[in-house]
């Protein structure tokens, strides 16, 4: 068989941190409940649904005061529990921060879509059934649609999984019209170089620079992976592990993961293992952005990786939560969790780098209501430039002199051209 991160990273990723926390400069003042307000932008009214035919442990702590417990947890799997209430995502916030203006690099731009392997669709929007989508990403290549002139939700009847022989490049653009809803009950997009039944293409699939996929101009929707632990668990939307990963303007609303636990994360994007450690790019996005978008899940409900470098442009996250109860390693009598309200890290050698970037009004239960960070040998670096991060409430702990993160790293953050309040 072939290696399995969620075994090698927790035993690779433990450290005694409960000794780290007087260098660690701690603060452990608790920062009240979630601020209201945030970024909301009106939309397009007039969405149509389809529903298919038929057919590391880390560097938390878990002795940080002023914790308070997790609120109630997501809306599960189980059959009992009724779908959450449609949103129409054409009225909610726009994919991206307007106000952020840093340069993108060629290899984040939008990818060229122009000759497509599969066009889903054939004009009409009853032709984009859940069935048609799962099938083109099974078949790889560059995948488009076609559903009619008007913003339309295809709800998934099953995840829809990349088999990793059909790249090497995989594009899934939705055109800013197509929303993709796992209907609060699935993940909506699996990759997984590892996993023996979407193929092994190499002898060594934690490093293989294939598949390359790139989300543009989609929306993710009530993506949850609460229940599917695979690689530890996370990811409710999107849980790729291998290959590369590009997401380019696009928008995650309400999705989620499991609601407790200490080394699991991702609501929205949950990335295990990237090619040669070449980042993870999100460009022009938006997770959560204003009330009743948000996601949520026990840690890190934006963006969460273990050892996965991250650069995120022009993008806003806003009124997404950690609410998991306990840190990590988890404090007796508590289930673990609820640290990086927007963004969880953990791992050694890597970086996050946020240019550009909007986040208001996350929160975590523990710490870091906007960032998690925690290099474990203190070789990785959090790199915010030219950002506003605001009413980020960490409700345990946060780093001294950095509201709503918390960082251990070589050094300081690099914070040029940023604001934080």
């Amino acid at each position: 068989m072939l290696p399995s991160l969620t075994a090698t990273s927790r035993s690779s990723l433990l450290s005694p941190f409960l000794a780290l926390l007087v260098v660690a400069s701690v603060s452990l003042t608790a920062c009240g409940d979630d601020a209201n307000g945030g970024t909301g932008a009106g939309g397009a009214s007039g969405a149509r649904t389809v529903s298919g035919g038929a057919g590391g442990g880390s560097g938390d702590t878990s002795s940080a005061a002023g914790s308070t417990s997790a609120s109630a947890g997501s809306a599960g799997t189980d059959a009992k529990d009724p779908p959450p209430a449609p949103i129409d995502p054409s009225s909610g916030p726009a994919a991206g921060n307007p106000a952020g203006k840093c340069a993108i690099p060629d290899e984040a731009k939008l990818a060229d879509v122009s000759a497509p392997r599969t066009v889903v669709g054939d004009g009409s929007p009853a032709s984009c059934t859940s069935e048609a989508v799962v099938a083109a990403v099974a078949k790889g290549g560059v995948i488009t649609f076609s559903c009619g002139p008007d913003p339309l939700t295809i709800v998934l009847k099953e995840t829809a999984k990349i088999v990793n022989d059909t790249g090497p490049e995989i594009v899934i653009d939705g055109g800013g019209k197509i929303t993709l809803s796992g209907d609060g009950k699935r993940r909506i997009l699996y990759q997984n170089t590892c996993d023996e039944k979407q193929k092994w293409t190499t002898s060594h699939c934690q490093d293989q620079d294939h598949p390359r996929l790139v989300v543009q101009n989609l929306t993710f929707v009530d993506g949850n992976s609460t229940g599917q632990l695979e690689e530890g668990g996370g990811g409710g939307a999107i849980l790729v592990r291998g290959g590369r990963l590009r997401i380019v303007n696009s928008r995650f609303f309400r999705n989620q993961c499991e609601p407790t636990g200490p080394d699991l994360g991702g609501a929205s994007v949950r990335v295990l293992s990237q090619s040669e450690n070449k980042p993870v790019y999100v460009v022009g996005s938006t997770f959560g952005g204003q009330q009743g978008f948000g996601n949520t899940c026990s840690n890190g409900a934006g963006l969460s990786s273990i050892g996965v470098s991250t650069t995120v442009i022009n993008s806003l996250f806003s009124h997404n939560q950690a609410i998991g109860a306990g840190a990590n390693p988890a404090k007796d009598g508590k289930p673990g969790g609820g640290s990086g309200g927007a963004i969880y890290n953990d791992g050694n050698s890597f970086t996050l780098t946020l240019c550009g970037v909007l986040m208001e009004d996350n929160s975590a239960n523990e710490g870091g209501g906007a960032l998690f960070f925690v290099s474990n040998d203190r070789s990785g670096s959090l790199i915010i430039k030219d950002s506003i991060l605001r009413r980020n409430p960490s409700k345990g702990f946060e780093t001294k002199g950095y509201p709503g993160i918390f960082v251990l790293a070589k050094g300081d953050p690099d914070t040029s051209g940023s604001t934080l309040e």
